[in-house]
């Protein structure tokens, strides 16, 4: 895996064996590459609940897509008004940790089907990839290594390494400059709505995987897919 301070390894074309319409993917990972939107979720709601707290469906569906600087910010909240004092982002991470370490993840039986698959089949096909995550690093790399990708990608991007990720375009901004391309000729695939708005303001074109468990809208996006071996009958 190549970190997105780091130089990226020279890209070597194999041979396109169809048409695509782009030189480039970024990937979003949570919700597009792996389930795991749904599963946080889960999380959140469970220990919102052993804090006393009574959230609405609603209020749980807005955390989905959000970046990680919200999350920290949401359990400041969290732990204020659950009477808990007044903590730091990085005390409330700590707390956070504590509890969801007793909590395994089996994230290579949250890969989406085909996820594998069409990543793998890109470069193939002459089309770089790169991965594009709200997530902090060691997240991305935990995901990745247990999908068996850790070294699928050009560049891997850290939404922790900005002030503010997604919605901000910034960190699809930074990956166009790593790949050294256009917005023009480069497409992200996003799920949720922070992600969606952050790669149309970035100018790429944005592809949605299917989502309606969450009642938000993809309408913005450019193309909804069902999964993500569509991508690789774009032209």
């Amino acid at each position: 895996m190549v970190r997105a301070s780091a130089c990226g390894r020279p890209f070597v074309r194999e041979g396109a064996v169809s048409a695509f319409p782009f030189d480039a993917v970024i990937f979003d990972m949570d919700g597009v590459i792996v389930d795991t939107e749904y599963y946080y979720l889960g999380e959140t709601a469970a220990f919102a609940k052993e804090l006393g707290l009574n959230l609405t469906q609603e209020e749980l569906n807005g955390q989905v897509g959000t970046s990680h600087q919200f999350f920290l910010r949401m359990l400041v909240d969290w732990f204020e008004r659950a009477g808990k004092g007044h903590l730091t982002g990085e005390e409330a991470l700590i707390r956070w940790d504590e509890w969801a370490h007793k909590r395994p993840r089996d994230y290579q039986a949250l890969i989406n089907p085909g996820a594998v698959d069409t990543i793998r089949e890109l470069p193939r096909r002459g089309v770089r990839v790169a991965l594009a995550s709200s997530s902090p690093m060691d997240s991305i790399e935990e995901v990745l290594n247990a999908c068996g990708l850790s070294d699928a990608f050009e560049y891997v991007v850290s939404g922790e390494q900005f002030k503010e990720s997604k919605p901000e375009p910034d960190i699809y901004l930074h990956a166009l400059d790593l790949l050294g391309l256009p917005a023009n000729r480069c497409c992200c695939v996003e799920d949720s709505v922070p992600g969606i708005t952050a790669g149309k303001r970035a100018g790429l074109t944005v592809i949605a995987k299917r989502e309606e468990r969450f009642g938000f809208s993809q309408d913005a996006a450019d193309k909804i897919i069902d999964q993500l071996p569509e991508l690789l009958t774009l032209s």
